[in-house]
């Protein structure tokens, strides 16, 4: 007979694996009638550690979970290199999952890391229906998302951004602005922060979604069907890449800009201002957003029953280009 596993002990208590490691490693709260649970299977079981569940015993595994959208976006990439490059120097290594914006990736990869014992997980997605994060059993820390009051958020002033975005077009003259954004829901600062604006000048909003998930040709097509009915004379765009994907439909068009029409993005990456310099866009402290969220992430390993301090968002500044 196969020598049982701690996938094995967490079955039979009905428990996660990492529930099972802190009963073993007698770490973090867990109610008594886990505690004797897990030691119920383990006896049942005849459980004994070994190979590398022995080797996790009392001490950590050095490795930080980081859940992204998508590696493509180039927000999200530099977000990742300043996370690893932070988190390094503490010396813990990343495992990076890029879910391509599908909840159901991301729930694999959380259960996923949480079977491989990371010491914590950094998630900066998006996918609201994602409900795992709630029974997850290890430090959290989220980037632009809200997932619980116990879960700290490190975040750029998105309120701010979307001010700065709108009062901009409108100060340049735009009287019909179009925001495009991935979704649109009342935790969306900068969508909120948009119609606020605009509402203020008596001006009717114009908002568009088109979900995280949908990919970049469909996601060009309705981009350039949504320009096309609402007679936008600019366009705010919630990142930057749905920017572009504007100015590529103004320049198919034979729309001036900025004359004819405004555009300002959203996040201003390294990579999109090597790419399009003249882009007015908000750019976010992307170095500082990894650096802060590796601190925390540390901190929470440290210390995982810490209530979590509320973090400030960080500023945002708005960058002109020749766009606008």
């Amino acid at each position: 007979m196969a020598r049982p596993k701690l996938q094995d002990v967490a079955t039979r208590a009905g428990v996660s694996v990492t529930t099972v490691s802190r009963v073993l490693n007698n770490r973090g709260y867990l109610s008594d009638e886990v505690r004797a649970r897990v030691n119920a299977a383990i006896a049942e079981l005849g459980y004994r550690p070994d190979g590398i569940a022995r080797s996790l015993i009392g001490r950590k595994s050095g490795l930080v979970g980081v859940i992204v959208p998508t590696v493509a976006d180039p927000f999200f990439g530099e977000l990742v290199a300043a996370i690893e490059n932070a988190l390094a120097e503490r010396g813990y290594k990343v495992l990076l999952c890029d879910c391509q914006e599908n909840p159901e990736r991301e729930a694999e990869y959380l259960d996923l890391l949480q079977a491989n014992r990371v010491d914590g997980v950094i998630t900066s997605t998006h996918n609201r229906e994602v409900r795992g994060y709630d029974a997850a059993e290890l430090p959290l820390v989220a980037v632009d998302r809200r997932i619980g009051p116990r879960v700290p958020i490190v975040r750029g002033d998105n309120a701010a951004g979307g001010r700065l975005a709108t009062e901009h077009l409108l100060a340049r003259g735009a009287r019909r602005p179009l925001l495009v954004t991935a979704t649109d829901h009342p935790g969306n600062d900068r969508a909120r922060a948009y119609r606020d604006v605009v509402a203020a000048h008596g001006i009717e909003p114009r908002v568009r979604a088109y979900g995280y998930s949908t990919p970049a040709d469909e996601r060009r097509a309705l981009i350039e069907t949504w320009l096309a009915e609402t007679g936008a004379d600019a366009v705010f765009a919630t990142d930057d890449l749905t920017a572009l994907m504007a100015l590529e439909w103004a320049h198919k068009t034979g729309r001036r800009v900025p004359d004819d029409v405004r555009i300002v993005g959203y996040d201003g990456s390294a990579a999109v201002r090597l790419g399009m310099p003249g882009l007015t866009t908000v750019r976010q402290p992307i170095a500082r957003l990894g650096a802060r969220a590796a601190e925390l992430i540390v901190d929470r390993i440290a210390d995982p029953d810490a209530p979590p301090a509320a973090e400030p968002p960080l500023p945002v500044e708005l960058r002109l280009g020749w766009t606008s």
